[in-house]
């Protein structure tokens, strides 16, 4: 998608995604909720879809919720947000040398199939952000 989705449901969002990629997402929506608590709220932030939730405080004192995991489709690749920091910093990239065929940032996974990563990486790299605490202090 070029623009941010508006969609309020995890159906709605992948009703939007472009059929060529659609069971792409899905597939990668399965993994992710086969991976997680099943008590992980589902939902949708910032044309994102979520798993989970954290509490954030960034420097200034402003709280807010955002997502644990999330799954974006943008327009040149699939985006997996892991947003868990251990005392060796933002888990993310910690995979960046296990995950050779993705782009990792801080809290971003980005990749064009989900063929292209080891499903039992990703696994773990998910089961590591679950140890993190369920606060975040943001440098913001």
């Amino acid at each position: 998608m070029v623009s941010r989705s508006k969609a309020t449901t995890h159906a709605e969002y992948l009703a939007e995604v472009p059929e060529a990629r659609r069971d792409e997402i899905k597939r990668v929506d399965a993994f992710i909720r086969k991976n997680v608590p099943k008590s992980f709220k589902r939902w949708m932030v910032a044309g994102i879809m979520g798993y989970g939730v954290i509490k954030y405080k960034t420097r200034a004192g402003k709280e807010g919720e955002w997502i644990r995991f999330g799954l974006a489709n943008n327009k040149a690749n699939i985006a997996l947000y892991v947003c868990a920091i251990n005392k060796n910093g933002y888990v993310a990239e910690q995979y960046k040398k296990l995950l050779p065929k993705a782009s990792i940032g801080k809290s971003c996974v980005r990749f064009k199939k989900f063929e292209d990563l080891d499903p039992k990486i990703v696994a773990k790299m998910l089961k590591d952000a679950l140890k993190c605490g369920d606060t975040h202090n943001s440098n913001s």
